[in-house]
């Protein structure tokens, strides 16, 4: 997985976030609404697109979309 094909699938999940506009380094909680909703949304999205889970406590810690991809690809198998 590359992490610009992963930054576009979360633009495409997201209603909040506009095409092309995530780097690596954003902190999710300055580009967007990063609530409960959207933590489980998110959830769903990694467990169906990657057939990975990851856990909240994970997810609370992860701050970047570089944080994000990182827990994801480190859970791929």
């Amino acid at each position: 997985m590359e992490i610009n094909i992963f930054i576009k699938k979360i633009e495409e999940e997201f209603e909040d976030i506009q095409p092309n506009t995530l780097v690596p380094t954003d902190v999710l909680s300055e580009k967007f609404t990063w609530d409960s909703i959207n933590a489980l949304i998110f959830l769903a999205h990694v467990n169906v697109e990657y057939d990975v889970e990851i856990t909240a406590e994970e997810l609370i810690k992860s701050k970047t979309v570089q944080d994000l991809y990182d827990l994801v690809e480190s859970k791929e198998l």
